[in-house]
């Protein structure tokens, strides 16, 4: 695979950072990930405006345009030849001086990279098993509206998972809320409404998340921000997460207890099939 490195097109074996990078030594950095279709990202713009936004509050410089950046980035799907796939953005502060402070860490890194795309067909999507995580997130936390480098609680969400032999562990906030899939957003469904966490509950507002709301609206389907307890996602109608690799993934149980399937999740799982066919062809 070829990936795209400060501006060279290079084999994945010759991509290599310093171990002085600051996203290696402290997280200090970004990323976005976003799903290729018919060789196009899906939701460029989406996505980058959350990576830049992220970029200004944690200071960090981009090299490269806005155009450049586009331009990369379609490049290395071509010399990739990927029609389906996962693309990464990432950027990191780059090297710098000993100790926290970013003073002289003016040199960032920027990798564009591609990745296989997990099976997307809705016919053959399995449903989740869902654990609920000891893992809390701070409510409030404005680092939440971003995907930094330093995923920490998330990762050790994911080793409960795994470690249950599970497909997701689902967080829970400081104020006891569930709020978000340790990889993915939440929704549930109660009383015909498609309800998912407030961005203040310290929920990631999720590219997905954003164009699953878009196509609620467009099937008047109502829809409701609010905050669960995690046992009370057992007495809602149906249970599904978003996430960009795989777009709407229905949940079967929650902590080895079943829950219910609604047909408002297959119909959205539809819509999102055909809103992305549409968006990436042509």
């Amino acid at each position: 695979m070829i990936v795209f490195l400060n501006g060279q097109f290079v084999p994945e074996e010759q991509a290599t950072v310093s171990v002085f990078d600051r996203g290696f030594l402290y997280g200090d950095g970004l990323f976005e990930t976003m799903l290729v279709a018919n060789g196009k990202p899906f939701r460029w713009h989406q996505h980058l405006s959350r990576f830049l936004g992220g970029a200004h509050f944690l200071k960090l410089q981009l090299p490269f345009t806005i155009e450049q950046l586009a331009a990369s980035a379609d490049e290395l799907i071509r010399r990739n030849n990927i029609s389906e796939g996962i693309l990464r953005l990432t950027l990191s502060r780059g090297k710098g001086p000993r100790g926290y402070s970013i003073r002289a860490a003016d040199h960032p890194t920027v990798v564009i990279s591609l990745h296989p795309s997990p099976n997307r067909n809705a016919g053959s999507v399995k449903a989740w098993r869902l654990i609920t995580s000891s893992v809390r997130i701070p409510a409030a936390d404005p680092l939440a509206a971003f995907k930094t480098s330093n995923k920490l609680p998330q990762i050790l969400a994911r080793c409960e998972a795994d470690a249950a032999g599970v497909d997701e562990a689902l967080v829970s906030n400081t104020d006891g809320w569930v709020v978000e899939g340790a990889s993915s957003n939440l929704f549930w469904i109660q009383k015909g409404n498609v309800c998912t966490s407030p961005t203040p509950s310290g929920v990631l507002p999720g590219v997905t998340r954003a164009v699953i709301i878009e196509l609620c609206k467009k099937l008047q389907i109502p829809t409701w921000k609010a905050c669960i307890k995690p046992e009370q996602l057992l007495q809602t109608e149906g249970v599904f997460l978003s996430l960009s690799s795989l777009g709407i993934i229905p949940a079967s149980e929650l902590d080895q207890k079943p829950l219910s399937q609604s047909p408002v999740t297959e119909q959205l799982m539809a819509a999102y099939t055909k809103l992305v066919r549409a968006e990436t062809q042509g």
